[in-house]
């Protein structure tokens, strides 16, 4: 049986999708991150990961490895990389890379977080992948297979791609974890030998038992030599209860609208939030949707987070960022900092 986290080595991390808040703008957003990422470097957060998502006005998170190249010239100690490059809508070769010559520029801080879905609508991923085929095959396990063997150089001898050299060597590797949010992206992970990181707030019914698995089943590979797993999920953390549960409006009121099919999928302000009602029908949903969050002042996040943690066997939790504005990002990761203290780690 695997023990148990020790609750004094808890490691933080933040998850952006680089928001563009209404009456705002993409310039200000990306300034915005700058700002968060070189906050989370002082303060001694582990690791800081971009998504990848298409077809929206509200995020612009679209390339996470060029929002990786800028994040890493920032700081200089906290892990940068992608949350992850959704590899249907990539070339195998061209994230290696791309991964390789971030590697080669920051040595020991690059992750390359690797997820199944295209990130986007059907429309849109067939504009990426610029094929129908492409955009309707399940060909991934191939993908995943060709993007490890470009980084160790390891295809057989009579694949066509043995011939190709991406830059560097084999020693230009960044951390390799997989995505998941349910049992498929987990088996790769163990299989592989690749680290993993669940997406809580995505399907929270399912976090404790696919991580266990993964903890239980893990193969060890050139890539990591012990698993490494982590667990994301939305927070929000201020000094008060009051003030938390006010600042989660635009984010409960968001999660809500999506699972009700709502065209209206833009991030809401507080206002906004805090005025508006709820049907019963969109109240039940509210209801249903509080696992994905963990949502209170800071020392009860912590407390929450630590239970979380234990119970996953997991000694990182990423926090899935869904603040509505600068100012309460900035505060509410500094007060958890404070509540691990993370410069000591």
């Amino acid at each position: 049986m695997i023990s148990t986290m020790n609750e004094q080595n808890l490691r933080l991390s933040i998850l952006d999708f680089v928001h563009v808040y209404k009456h705002s703008n993409p310039t200000e957003s990306l300034n915005n991150t700058t700002e968060v990422v070189g906050l989370a470097d002082q303060l001694g957060y582990t690791r800081y990961w971009f998504t990848e998502h298409h077809n929206t006005t509200s995020q612009i998170s679209t390339s996470p490895d060029l929002l990786s190249v800028h994040a890493a010239s920032h700081t200089k100690n906290i892990r940068v990389g992608a949350g992850g490059i959704m590899l249907p809508n990539h070339s195998p070769l061209k994230v290696v890379e791309n991964f390789t010559l971030l590697e080669a520029l920051h040595p020991g801080r690059i992750d390359l977080g690797i997820g199944r879905a295209s990130g986007t609508d059907g429309l849109t991923a067939l504009a990426l992948q610029r094929s129908h085929e492409r955009a309707i095959a399940n060909d991934f396990p191939d993908q995943l297979n060709e993007l490890l063997c470009f980084f160790s150089r390891k295809f057989p001898m009579d694949h066509p791609f043995a011939e190709i050299s991406p830059p560097g060597d084999e020693t230009l590797v960044p951390d390799i974890y997989m995505l998941g949010s349910s049992q498929g992206g987990v088996r790769f992970a163990t299989e592989k030998g690749l680290g993993f990181v669940f997406a809580a707030h995505l399907a929270p019914k399912l976090a404790i038992p696919v991580l266990h698995f993964y903890k239980n089943n893990f193969n060890p590979s050139a890539y990591m030599k012990e698993p490494k797993s982590i667990l994301a999920i939305g927070v929000i953390a201020a000094e008060t209860e009051e003030e938390a549960k006010y600042l989660a409006g635009p984010l409960e009121l968001t999660w809500t609208r999506m699972a009700t099919g709502s065209r209206d999928l833009s991030f809401p302000t507080l206002e906004e939030a805090s005025k508006y009602v709820y049907t019963p029908q969109e109240e039940a949903v509210r209801q249903y949707n509080k696992d994905r969050f963990v949502i209170g002042s800071a020392a009860n996040v912590a407390e929450k987070l630590k239970r979380m943690a234990n119970e996953a066997l997991v000694n990182e939790i990423m926090i899935a960022d869904f603040y509505p504005d600068q100012a309460s990002r900035l505060k509410g990761y500094r007060l958890l900092a404070e509540e691990f203290d993370l410069k000591s780690k």
